[in-house]
């Protein structure tokens, strides 16, 4: 059918070539001046035809505009679309078509797909339109579609530009009012949850080697003096740094968990503390723990492209995947649902790695049941601590959360 369509334009041209000289004589030996009125009314408009037939569309040099490849959930995205003509011949229109993706496709942005410009004897013409409120992700708009054509509509031409623009969409987030965690212990009283690392680079004493102790750490002079193996007692120094777990589970909730992690995340990184992040979605994406705002963007854009497509529970990601975590790190769990089983391993990762918190995400009218009350409690007396925060009031995650 495509290839029936290129060979009828290719024939119109000639067709409307024919055309004139079949109307010269029609009126030649028809004679009298309604047949020589329609040869002389017609044959600008068949001539404008034919010009714009041969018209060099491939020579328009058209070019697609955003301010910046970079928004925020909820920013008005406006985008300049700009073609310039390399011929003199004048065009009375040009049709623009703008080329979606798929997913741009699917947020009901039909109306700005399309826009006629009347253009005339301008060299230069352009357009703008504004895309509204799209939700968070990657899009793509892959290419545009020029036609023109004469004011009778008797001749139409077109032509596709292949012109990407790729911009992205991150997840809506916040600076929170961040304290250092804490946890609770059996007689109700507070302590720091800090993790010690040594600090190699100051011995302040030696004592006798104990296994696991590094080779490089022996005091060969002191061991010889003693006859013994003797290692460097090194200064320990606090360690802040945070592993980010996400729940990637689909509920009505998931997009409230990407914003709360994205807000957490920027708060943390920009107190200057390590942070890394494991996402439980379909490829379980994990990243190093890394600080700085290149690290920052980093997790950023995986937040913004991230699906709830969680085909394991998170208790089996926090059973297998945490095992290669090698640093001494503050687990932080952010949820939406709580379970025996998921408290069990967190329990048994506080005992070993000294450090675990869950965020609970809710929405603002949803009623914190007993059964989970009754979780939390039992979260909260085995030391790790869990902590409700709802939806729109994410502060609240760092003054003890809301347990209606």
């Amino acid at each position: 059918m495509k290839m029936q369509l290129r060979v009828l334009n290719k024939a119109r041209k000639y067709l409307l070539i024919f055309l004139i000289p079949l109307l010269f004589l029609y009126a030649l030996f028809q004679g009298g001046f309604v047949s020589w009125f329609l040869f002389y009314s017609c044959l600008p408009f068949i001539l404008y035809c034919v010009a714009l037939s041969f018209y060099p569309l491939e020579n328009l040099k058209v070019t697609r505009e955003l301010p910046k490849n970079v928004f925020k959930v909820g920013d008005p995205i406006k985008v300049i679309v700009t073609v310039k003509k390399s011929f003199f011949l004048p065009v009375f229109y040009f049709l623009i078509e703008e080329n979606f993706s798929n997913n741009l496709h699917t947020t009901d942005q039909q109306g700005f797909t399309k826009e006629l410009i009347l253009t005339g004897f301008k060299k230069e013409c352009s357009f703008d339109y504004i895309i509204p409120k799209l939700p968070r992700g990657e899009y793509f708009i892959h290419s545009l579609t020029i036609k023109i054509g004469d004011p009778l509509g008797i001749f139409e031409s077109k032509i596709k530009f292949n012109i990407v623009n790729r911009f992205v969409v991150f997840p809506q987030y916040s600076e929170l009012y961040y304290r250092a965690l804490e946890h609770q212990n059996n007689q109700g009283s507070t302590i720091s949850s800090h993790h010690y690392q040594r600090d190699i680079s100051m011995a302040v004493g030696i004592r006798e080697y104990r296994s696991g102790d590094r080779f490089s750490w022996i005091n060969w002079k002191a061991s010889a003096k003693r006859n013994e193996m003797m290692t460097k007692e090194f200064e320990e120094l606090q360690s802040n740094d945070l592993f980010v777990i996400m729940d990637c589970t689909q509920n009505e909730l998931f997009e409230s968990i990407v914003s709360f992690t994205a807000s957490f995340l920027h708060t943390v990184l920009k107190k200057g503390i390590q942070v890394g992040l494991l996402t439980n979605n379909k490829k379980r994406d994990s990243f190093p723990i890394r600080g700085g705002e290149g690290h920052f963007q980093k997790l950023l854009y995986h937040l913004a492209k991230i699906e709830a497509n969680n085909t394991s529970p998170i208790e089996m990601v926090l059973e297998k995947d945490l095992r290669f975590i090698q640093q001494n790190v503050s687990y932080i769990l952010i949820t939406t649902n709580i379970s025996k089983n998921l408290v069990e391993k967190a329990s048994f990762i506080k005992n070993r790695e000294g450090s675990f918190t869950m965020f609970v995400i809710k929405a603002e009218s949803m009623v914190v049941s007993e059964s989970e009350k009754s979780l939390i409690s039992i979260a909260n007396a085995r030391g790790v601590r869990t902590i409700i925060v709802r939806e729109g009031n994410f502060n609240a995650a760092f003054t003890g959360g809301d347990l209606r």
